[in-house]
């Protein structure tokens, strides 16, 4: 396991490299894996897509579960150049893979200016006190929405 995993996480590495190089955007990469194959691949895509959730691991997810034609990546690996931020883990935790291995931690990427520091301080707050204000509006009207989804018979449940 330990070779195939080295054998792995060199290629997520190679793609943070990559994207990097070609200007996609931050030197991170990610592949998955489900048996002994790679499924889906990704690197940093923020700058290069304007898009601020183009994350390595989102991308290679969006990926892997298109070639896969499913929206889990059950018994899956993911290989990822680096510690998972929030947005990122919370999108593997949705997406259900086997393992998660990575490389450099959140404190080499905070050095490299890739610093998460303020989201894992404001997750623990409450909304109202966070630094960008959250306010609740219409609570009822959304909550029927959900008790229609509670009832509803032909829902593909996740």
């Amino acid at each position: 396991m330990k070779e195939q995993d080295e054998r792995f996480m060199r290629m997520a590495i190679e793609a943070s490299r990559a994207g990097m190089e070609r200007g996609d955007g931050g030197p991170f990469g990610c592949v998955i894996v489900k048996d002994g194959n790679v499924v889906g691949s990704g690197n940093n895509r923020v700058t290069s897509d304007n898009d601020p959730t183009a994350h390595a691991e989102v991308v290679a997810i969006r990926n892997a579960c298109a070639n896969l034609k499913n929206f889990q990546l059950k018994d899956c690996t993911v290989y990822t150049s680096c510690e998972p931020c929030p947005m990122c883990l919370g999108a593997l935790y949705w997406a259900r893979p086997a393992r998660i291995v990575y490389a450099a931690t959140r404190e080499d990427a905070a050095a490299a200016g890739f610093d998460d520091q303020l989201i894992y301080d404001e997750l623990p707050l409450p909304p109202e006190k966070r630094r960008f204000p959250m306010e609740r509006q219409l609570r009822e009207e959304a909550k029927e929405v959900f008790h229609a989804w509670t009832a509803m018979e032909a829902k593909v449940k996740y």
